[in-house]
């Protein structure tokens, strides 16, 4: 035994041979010596020289480590290696090297030991500020041990990024584990992208693909409850104070500090609270992660570099086309998209004319036509660095499509309203009115605005047989018609009043078994993916470049003649009464707007 082991516990203590004799001993039969070893190995409390010396002698002995040892190899493995000493850290590290390079075999069981250290065995718990630095330090140094060790393995073993992929997705975290574990879980799979450039948009869209399962299964509708919830009970806490023996004039001074609190408390700190529901929160975390990596990579030394975002941008473009466009019901992902796109006017172009030859390309499946013209739609509504002449070159695309299309219709036998007919038709007419609604302000305040919007058109679509009006979102459609009546651009009323005469009750039955009458169903899918973007810490990097729906606020106009004024009243008061106005702000959460053609995310890994 050496000197510095002397005094030790008797865990400290070496037991058995030499390494080398072991292995021969069991190949032999004599199973004693090798059993000890494993033990020895597997003890928790092994002392950093006694693991240094075995450590030394296996690296001696790697060559005779095939198959038959796997036993001893995966204890080995599970050493908790950086925990110990410098010395046995960096020995350690060596027989990992030696390992795979002499026993190719082991590399897969090696990979997945080094990538589950990402995984932090993490309980949520009160410490203090000084052990919460202590115990990050030391997770941030496993991180670091880990890295250092991957990327001499990839230098050595030139096959290793086509096993890293699978060990990757396999130890990512469920997604209801702790938050704090998969922010670092997702952290270090972004580091390894800079070191393993080839894996980059694997890894980004492992990582968005489980982005996505928190997304669809925290639905808006569930954190805006939980979200007033919790503002419900901080207001019931402020009100619910000791009122007994208290004189007015203590009560006034509480509250007048309480207003002077809330006056002091700004934006930006509302922002950072956590989500009450707990997927969301999650969602957040990782979303203000993916943000930060893409400007941060589009931004070397906070500088903006084109060749960097070109190529973030070709991988984001591809995982967007594979994983996101097919997903209906996505709230907050996308704009991962919306983000990078606004670095640059050329970026937000490229994104447009990609989804543009989706919507044109008759050989793409209708229901990817359909949500690429809601993406177009959203786009170039809620983007603010979309100026507005990009804008008007997007609604000239989209209505001379549509004229085209029409002008195809006349003389046939399927020229009437029917979705599954002319699907991709009522959603790029959805796309022009939703356009047109929010940015009609833009436009026809621009120069020759007006004469602009009147050389649309838009009457004759309106008025087409194929009657996009009793097709769309209602209140798309609602917002359209008195905008454009307003401005003497289209008259679309006298439309709403006969569609909604004509409509014939559709009585459907529950899985109760009880009817339920349905009437005025939009029977087309309803989804604009850049509403409002509600979770808080990563809307910091959004907010800026999102345009909020302000509503209508134009005053009405006379109209030229005073009894076609009152019957397009008449036409609007119906329509109103059959139709809850909705803001326009958000697309309606109703089951007309799910449909069956979008890929649904699931809860598998």
């Amino acid at each position: 035994m050496h000197g510095k082991e002397a005094g030790m516990s008797s865990k400290s203590v070496r037991f058995g041979g030499k390494v080398a004799e072991i292995l021969t001993q069991y190949k032999e039969g004599n199973t004693k010596g090798y059993d000890l070893l494993i033990h020895q190995l597997a003890d928790p409390e092994i002392k950093s020289c006694s693991l240094l010396s075995w450590i030394q002698e296996l690296r001696q002995a790697v060559t005779l480590l095939y198959k038959d040892f796997e036993s001893l190899v995966s204890t080995v493995l599970k050493v908790r290696w950086e925990q110990h000493d410098p010395e046995v850290i960096d020995e350690y590290r060596a027989l990992l090297v030696d390992l795979v390079s002499a026993q190719t075999l082991y590399l897969r069981l090696v990979l997945k030991m080094l990538i589950k250290k990402f995984l932090l065995n993490y309980k949520p718990m009160d410490e203090t500020d000084e052990a919460k630095m202590k115990r990050m330090a030391s997770e941030s140094a496993c991180f670091r041990h880990v890295h250092t060790t991957l990327q001499i393995i990839i230098k050595i073993v030139p096959m290793t990024p086509q096993f890293l992929m699978p060990a990757l997705s396999d130890c990512f975290p469920f997604m209801r584990k702790d938050v704090y574990v998969q922010e670092c879980y997702v952290k270090n799979l972004l580091v390894l992208t800079q070191y393993v450039p080839r894996l980059r948009q694997k890894i980004l869209e492992l990582i968005i693909e489980k982005l996505i399962l928190l997304d669809v299964h925290a639905p808006r509708a569930e954190i805006e409850e939980a979200e007033d919830a919790e503002d419900s009970e901080d207001d019931m806490e402020d009100v619910m104070f000791e009122m007994d023996g208290v004189s007015e004039e203590v009560i006034e001074d509480k509250c007048n500090l309480r207003e002077e609190e809330e006056e002091e408390t700004t934006d930006s700190k509302k922002t950072i609270r956590p989500m009450k529901h707990p997927l969301a929160n999650t969602l957040d975390v990782l979303m203000k992660i993916m943000l930060e990596y893409i400007h941060d990579t589009c931004h070397p030394n906070d500088e903006f570099n084109i060749d960097c975002t070109k190529d973030l941008y070709r991988n984001l473009l591809s995982i967007f086309e594979i994983v996101v466009l097919p997903t209906h019901a996505c709230c907050h992902v996308q704009f991962f998209m919306f983000f990078i796109c606004s670095f640059r006017q050329g970026l937000s172009d490229l994104f447009l004319d990609y989804l543009w030859k989706k919507i044109e390309n008759p050989n793409t499946s209708q229901i990817v036509r359909q949500a690429a013209a809601s993406y177009v739609a959203s786009f170039l509504s809620r983007a603010k660095f979309v100026p507005i002449a990009a804008v008007r070159t997007g609604l000239d695309v989209m209505i001379s499509w549509v004229h085209r299309y029409i002008d195809c219709q006349d003389g046939s036998t399927r020229s009437y309203a029917d979705v599954n007919l002319h699907g991709t038709f009522y959603s790029v007419c959805q796309a022009i009115f939703y356009t047109f609604v929010f940015r009609h302000k833009n436009i026809i305040e621009s120069e020759k605005g007006l004469l602009y919007a009147r050389s649309l058109n838009l009457e004759r679509i309106v008025t087409c047989r194929l009657n996009p009006l009793k097709v769309c979102l209602p209140t798309v459609v609602n917002m359209f018609a008195t905008i454009t009546r307003i401005h003497e651009i289209a008259f679309c009323y006298t439309v709403i009043e006969r569609n909604n005469r004509a409509i014939i009750p559709v009585v459907t039955q529950t899985q109760c078994g009880t009817s339920t009458q349905l009437t005025n169903m939009n029977p087309l899918d309803s989804f604009f993916p850049f509403d409002p973007y509600i979770l808080h810490m990563s809307a910091t990097l959004i907010e800026p470049l999102y345009q909020l729906w302000e509503g209508q606020q134009v005053e009405d106009q006379q109209s030229s003649s005073e009894d076609e004024d009152n019957k397009e009243e008449e036409c609007y008061s119906l329509y109103a009464d059959k139709e809850s106005l909705l803001p326009l702000g958000i697309t309606p959460t109703a089951a007309m707007c799910v449909s069956p053609g979008f890929r649904s995310a699931s809860f598998g890994t």
